[in-house]
């Protein structure tokens, strides 16, 4: 096939340039013109309209194709049509634009053309501008013809058809454009039939995109590629894709090897083996019996997981660990229906009942359900996620109040301990607060932090917060209640400072701390591995039963003991702490 030379793009001065815009821009508006008065007489008839490139003794001309559509006639091709339209579009043009010149052929005439090996028209199409195109036919005609073109110049030896095929071919609305192309395979030598498939599929495929790219056609533009011997082997087994292809086809291309088929399939004389017909009927118990183990999958298996998810997901927010299918369902009674009383008893149940069904398809005892069951199963579970979905609201709610409730009484503990710690007595906590911040020197704005808060429980728990609102606060506490964990922290180890007694002996450092009725002796402070030596003050005040000790029990009797506000040591302590040190003992100040 004669190939069509490149021309090389020839350069243009800005005025040339400009010209031909403005050229291009009164082009536009006559077609444009011409297009809204063949469309409002003509529109139910005419498939698309394109513009062709000029002819050589018509350079000033508009060439104007219109693709009438007789797809949905009574006789095809319907030349009663053509005969009415044709010279109505002709005057047309001739109203608008004496430079408009109108070729119109019926959609069964191009198809026909194309059976004839005619493919003048579709290289024409290939170039030209589409102007009206709803059903994407033109458009389907110009990417396929681009593909063809690219795929014929560098396959021309393995191409033995190209045909296109789909409902656009049909003249009927589709998502997409499908082509198919026959690749011989017959006289393969250096490599597997398999092989040449597979290498040129990758390569026409890959062509694809780029004739996608080239025309800008926005549809999904699918290519298929057979090898001749599959091709002949679908035909014998009656495959229904190729019977379809061989009967709708159009061959943008053909070596003669699509229209005998096509001829001999319209003839009767293509017809199914025996085998094949074994096989087509044996397909249909086959896709009864799928569709059967289809039907008890959605029964059993989908529909089970549909309820058994969620129902985990309710008492996993509830705060217990993902529990097993069984122990759901009596899980949801004893939690939701018994103890907090949230959910009715329908529910679990619902619950059950599709737990037992699926143990029962998956053990065997159920091997057929029927689509009355599936339906039921299906609105019953249906029903329950609704349910689900209104007990999540409601732990969530329930959460949310325990999550305050539980803040609250944390504040409110918290500030207590400070108050009894500080001697300061208050029937309000807020007053007492005030008082407490005032003597220990922390900010006022503390005070105004917890008349906040206690305003917005309030608010709270007459359902006046918003779930944002109620988060906001929540995270505020927070930073409140560090704060005050910090001034405790602060103050405790200013509290353990002052119940400790510095001292030194023998050039090391040691220290004593002193608490209400125990006393830990550091002897060396600044060694790595400190000895730490736990003894008991009696009532007397004197240092009894001495026992080794460590830090960690050390902190653990600092955290279970109060820290004297004074510190009272006698004499005798320090002559107690001579004998366990050694004599010569100085205190440190």
């Amino acid at each position: 096939m004669e190939q069509p030379i490149t021309p090389q793009m020839p350069s243009f001065t800005p005025e040339q340039i400009k010209e031909m815009e403005k050229k291009q821009e009164e082009i536009k508006l006559i077609l444009d013109k011409f297009q809204k008065k063949a469309l409002k007489e003509n529109k139910k008839h005419i498939l698309g309209m394109c513009l062709l490139p000029p002819k050589k003794d018509e350079k000033d001309k508009f060439n104007v194709f219109v693709a009438l559509d007789d797809s949905k006639s009574k006789i095809i091709p319907d030349y009663k049509m053509k005969d009415k339209v044709f010279p109505e579009l002709i005057e047309l043009a001739k109203k608008t634009d004496e430079k408009i010149v109108i070729e119109a052929m019926l959609v069964s005439e191009i198809k026909e053309s194309m059976y004839d090996a005619k493919y003048e028209l579709l290289q024409l199409i290939a170039m030209s501008a589409i102007i009206y195109d709803p059903m994407d036919f033109l458009g389907a005609l110009k990417i396929s013809e681009v593909h063809k073109s690219m795929t014929i110049k560098k396959f021309e030896k393995y191409v033995v058809s190209y045909v296109a095929a789909g409902s656009i071919f049909r003249g009927e609305p589709s998502h997409d454009i499908d082509v198919y192309v026959i690749i011989d395979d017959t006289d393969v030598k250096r490599m597997s039939r398999a092989e040449l498939r597979d290498k040129l599929r990758g390569l026409i495929v890959e062509q694809g995109f780029h004739a996608e790219q080239i025309t800008g056609i926005k549809k999904q533009f699918h290519v298929q590629v057979y090898i001749l011997t599959d091709f002949w082997e679908s035909i014998k087994d009656a495959h229904p894709v190729i019977f379809t292809l061989l009967r709708d086809g159009v061959p943008l291309y053909d070596k003669g090897v699509f229209n005998p088929w096509r001829l001999l399939l319209k003839m009767g004389r293509i017809k199914p083996s025996p085998e094949a017909i074994d096989m087509f009927m044996d397909t249909g118990h086959r896709l009864l019996d799928a569709a059967k183990r289809k039907m008890l999958m959605i029964a059993g298996q989908d529909i089970f997981y549909a309820v058994i998810n969620p129902a985990q997901a309710a008492l996993m927010l509830y705060g217990l660990s993902p529990p097993t299918p069984k122990e759901t369902s009596r899980l949801l009674e004893e939690v939701f229906v018994k103890k907090e009383k949230i959910l009715e008893q329908k529910y679990v149940d619902t619950l059950e009942r599709v737990r037992i069904f699926f143990k029962k398809i998956e053990h065997g005892k159920v091997k057929e359900v029927t689509g009355a069951e599936v339906d039921k199963l299906i609105a019953d579970s249906e029903d329950f996620l609704k349910r689900i979905n209104k007990l999540f609201v409601q732990i969530v709610g329930k959460k949310e109040k325990e999550s305050f409730d539980q803040v609250n009484k944390e504040i409110t503990a918290m500030i207590q301990d400070l108050l009894v710690d500080s001697g300061i007595k208050s029937t309000s906590l807020e007053l007492g607060f005030k008082k407490y911040c005032m003597k220990e020197g922390i900010p006022e704005k503390l005070v105004s932090e917890l008349k906040s808060f206690n305003k917005s429980y309030k608010d709270f728990k007459a359902k006046k917060l918003t779930k944002a609102e109620s988060d906001k606060i929540k995270r505020e506490v927070r930073t409140f209640m560090r704060v005050l964990e910090d001034h405790i922290q602060r103050k405790k180890f200013m509290g353990v400072e002052r119940a400790k007694v510095k001292f030194k002996h023998g050039g090391k450092f040691g220290e004593i701390l002193l608490l209400k009725d125990v006393a830990f002796i550091v002897k060396d402070v600044q060694a790595k591995a400190k000895k730490i030596v736990k003894v008991d003050i009696n009532k007397k005040g004197h240092l009894v039963n001495v026992q080794n000790s460590d830090l960690i029990e050390m902190d653990k009797v600092l955290v279970n003991t109060e820290i004297p506000k004074v510190l009272s040591v006698k004499e005798i302590l320090f002559e107690d702490l001579k004998k366990i040190i050694g004599k010569n003992i100085e205190i440190v100040f």
